[in-house]
């Protein structure tokens, strides 16, 4: 330990790497942890020589670090915190000693991301270490005829080449299977991102060089860059089935005649473009030889069970010859959930019998990981006289891309979203994801629900207008309450608090004649009738509850949920219990991250096996009453080497159900934003409400709601992911991401409903819906901030854009 100098006073390293640790925590400053060393390091600098800065001094400091986690709010809280910890010179308090549902409780998490000393996968090197990476297509639309790898053979540093003749099985896909590991010579390429050739060298520095001695004789063809010119009849065929990946039809009622009959009709078209998720951490993978022909995988994916599956029948080997570990996931947002690096690493460690390790750069990530699906769609609504709403029609075209990735789930979530969280049933939905010679469109935060969304809340604020109400009191008259039915039919549960959800933000729309107001609402779980499975053990090792689980945490909090889980359910000190990172090996599957589904299954798995957990210690507790202060800790010990399982399947009905009130999903979280503009047109303030059921913990649920308006703020108002002719034409800096100086001051309301869920002690998902009805609130700001209707994102004509 040593000394130094903050504003004049002498601080030890120690208690300084205390402060910073104990502040971020308990500002719930942290979720992926990637960009937080380097926030820690400005605030420092910031804070070395100035003992009480200003909200805006902290901005300025943290400006150059981009997170794309937390929306900055809880960083700066953070900040300050810390200030005047080392201004007053206060103690740091010691680690919470409980963590029941809904009280604050710092991150499992926190110190290991603050510090740094962390694991993300690049940070590994492992000894005999080769790496690899893809040779890419020139073009998005060409025929291989040759692919010669003669010269790059001969280059001093070169372990292994790989063509499409080496892979057992050349197709992968995370649901439907048309992703080419590789093309082969004689085949069309896709997009960009496609893959011609696999190379392996001793040194990363000489990949590039390599890579520039293969030589690709290529026939380029005219690429299909927009879906309605891939539905012509004489559009080239993108994948041998055609060009529709997914149609979706969604009706109930008779939407014709009611919209017929309707006093009030508004049509209008929407366009929402691709968006890039900018996760801190680029894509990188290790594989490394294990056993008799087996590999182990380093990975920071959104399920590790996903990519054991995927690689297993790439080289056509049991999958429990593959064995996926999880590393910290830098930030994900749907992102993270097909493979990128992954399967490529492990066919070279395969051939190879090294360890290999593959990765992206930023610009590769951006050029060829998937996006958020670019659409166009068309929505009708009607409504009464009265302002009751009575039918709408939509029709949806969405862009894939190259490849299926998510494009059938995200299609099926933006229709059945579509009608938005409203009490009324005539609805005709129809949906189609097609292919196209662009990035690949999948999973991204709000999946599918961000682009419909965008479309019906425009067309409430019209038909408002119509009819002569308030834009909030037609919501309110409108919106869902318990017992009523949702237009996609399902009977809304006794939880739902969307009105009370409008009631937390009347009078802050109200009383700000710059205020655009909009609702959302989205499911937790996959739902629709597909298997949805969360799974958890508790191991009882060294009188350490080891909580196992496969659910991968890309920032949103997996290990303190499931830790608030187990403390509810026992009472024991979290200082009991250590929650393990995914792995194929130790931890049970429990399903993707995805579908803001991880709180609601594997929450209530955690919950069921804590529960058998608490019966056991119970039953110590009882045997040993008469021992004088025999303490729960002291019960645990009796149960070493004790395992207590918990599963949970939500059971619903599938898409297109012949039952009159099918349950689509076990879960739907609702909420609503007001954006305020100032008098330049800025956006100066969010107010957010959101009915996520039971909080489980304060600062992550703060955070997540935080976080993500600001994205939703970035799709709205700044981010243009630009593709032109099949060619990205971005760069990270370019994207338009709002960095701490940008980022507005943002309010966050949690209501709840009357009733409550009765699984995971009530709680819902958030990760999704905080962002979804940002968009639609910034257009109607805008509308009344000049008169100026704006159905295209980003925004056109604001302050971010002139």
């Amino acid at each position: 330990m040593y000394t130094l100098m903050i504003n004049g006073n002498e601080v030890s390293t120690d208690v300084e790497k205390e402060v910073y640790t104990h502040c971020f925590a308990e500002a719930g400053a942290v979720q992926c942890g990637f960009c937080i060393p380097g926030m820690v390091l400005s605030a420092k600098g910031l804070l070395d020589v100035e003992e009480n800065p200003t909200s805006d001094m902290v901005k300025k400091a943290i400006k150059g670090n981009i997170c794309r986690c937390t929306g900055y709010v809880k960083i700066e809280e953070a900040i300050l915190m810390a200030a005047k910890y080392f201004r007053e010179k206060l103690p740091v308090p010691p680690r919470e000693t409980s963590a029941f549902m809904s009280t604050p409780f710092k991150r499992v998490d926190a110190e290991e991301k603050i510090l740094g000393t962390g694991e993300f996968v690049d940070d590994i090197v492992v000894p005999g270490m080769i790496y690899a990476k893809a040779v890419r297509s020139k073009y998005p639309r060409a025929i291989v005829n040759k692919i010669d790898i003669t010269k790059a053979l001969n280059h001093p540093d070169v372990v292994k080449i790989l063509t499409a003749k080496d892979v057992p099985h050349n197709k992968i896909g995370h649901l439907v299977q048309d992703w080419d590991v590789m093309i082969a010579e004689g085949d069309t390429t896709r997009y960009i991102g496609d893959a011609l050739a696999l190379v392996a060298t001793n040194n990363k520095e000489t990949l590039d060089e390599v890579i520039q001695l293969i030589e690709v004789d290529y026939t380029e063809l005219e690429p299909v860059t927009n879906p309605t010119d891939a539905l012509r009849e004489d559009a080239p065929l993108i994948h041998a089935g055609g060009n529709i990946l997914r149609k979706e039809v969604l009706k109930r009622g008779n939407a014709e005649e009611a919209i017929k009959n309707s006093k009030y009709v508004i049509t209008r078209k929407y366009s929402t473009p691709f968006q890039e998720h900018a996760f801190m951490e680029p894509e990188c993978a290790i594989a490394i030889p294990e056993g008799e022909d087996g590999l182990l995988l380093y990975t920071g994916s959104q399920s590790v069970y996903d990519e054991r599956h995927e690689i297993s029948n790439m080289l056509q080997i049991p999958e429990e010859k593959v064995h996926c570990q999880s590393k910290l996931v830098g930030g994900g947002f749907g992102g993270k959930e097909d493979m990128s690096v992954q399967h490529h690493a492990a066919l070279m460690a395969w051939h190879t019998k090294l360890p290999v390790k593959v990765k992206f750069s930023r610009q590769e990530s951006l050029n060829y990981h998937t996006k958020r699906h670019a659409m166009e769609m068309e929505f009708t609504t009607a409504c009464d006289e009265n302002g009751y709403l009575t039918a709408m029609k939509a029709v949806l075209i969405a862009d894939t891309g190259a490849y299926a990735s998510l494009g059938g789930p995200v299609l099926q979530r933006a229709c059945t979203h579509a009608a938005g969280p409203y009490n009324y049933q005539n609805i005709d939905i129809l949906g189609m994801s097609i292919y196209t010679n662009n990035v690949v469109g999948g999973a991204f935060r709000g999946f599918g629900v961000t682009q419909s969304c965008f479309s019906t809340e425009n067309n409430i604020n019209s038909l408002a207008e119509m009819v002569g109400i308030s834009p909030w009191e037609f919501r309110y008259r409108n919106a869902i309450r318990p017992g009523q039915i949702l237009p996609n039919g399902q009977i809304a549960d006794d939880s739902v608090a969307m009105a009370e959800c409008l009631e937390a933000v009347k009078d802050v729309f109200e009383s700000n004649p710059y205020a655009g107001i909009a609702c959302g609402f989205k499911n937790s779980g996959t739902g629709v009738g597909l298997k949805d499975i969360g799974r958890c053990i508790l191991s009882i090792e060294s009188g350490i509850v080891h909580i196992r689980t496969s659910a991968a945490c890309m920032g949103q909090g997996i290990a303190t949920m499931c830790t608030h889980m187990v403390c509810e359910a026992t009472g024991l000190d979290p200082n009991l219990i250590f929650a393990e990172r995914p792995d194929t090996v130790r931890t049970p599957n429990s399903g993707t991250s995805t579908a803001s589904r991880q709180t609601v299954l594997t929450g209530e798995a955690t919950r069921r096996a804590a529960l058998k957990l608490q019966e056991a210690l119970e039953e110590q507790m009882s045997l040993h009453s008469k021992a004088e202060g025999f303490q729960l800790d002291q019960a645990l010990a009796f149960l070493e080497g004790n395992e207590y399982f918990g599963e949970f399947s939500a059971v619903t009905d599938p898409m297109g159900s012949a039952k009159e009130n099918p349950i689509s999903h076990v879960s739907y979280s609702y909420g609503a934003q007001v954006v305020i503009l100032d008098e330049t047109g800025k956006v100066d303030k969010v107010v957010a409400a959101y009915d996520v059921g039971t909080v489980v913990n304060p600062q992550s649920v703060e955070g997540q709601i935080e976080g993500g308006i600001v994205m939703g703020l970035g799709y709205a108002l700044t981010e243009d992911f630009k593709i032109e002719g099949g060619y990205p034409k971005v760069k990270f800096g370019t994207l338009g991401l709002m960095r701490s100086t940008d980022a507005p001051k943002i309010e966050v309301k949690l209501v709840k409903g009357k009733g409550k869920i009765p699984h995971a002690y009530g709680a819902k998902g958030v990760g999704e819906l905080c962002l979804i009805p940002t968009a639609p609130a910034c257009s109607h700001a805008y509308y009344r901030y000049d008169g100026k209707l704006r159905t295209k994102l980003p925004l056109q004509e604001t302050f971010y854009k002139k």
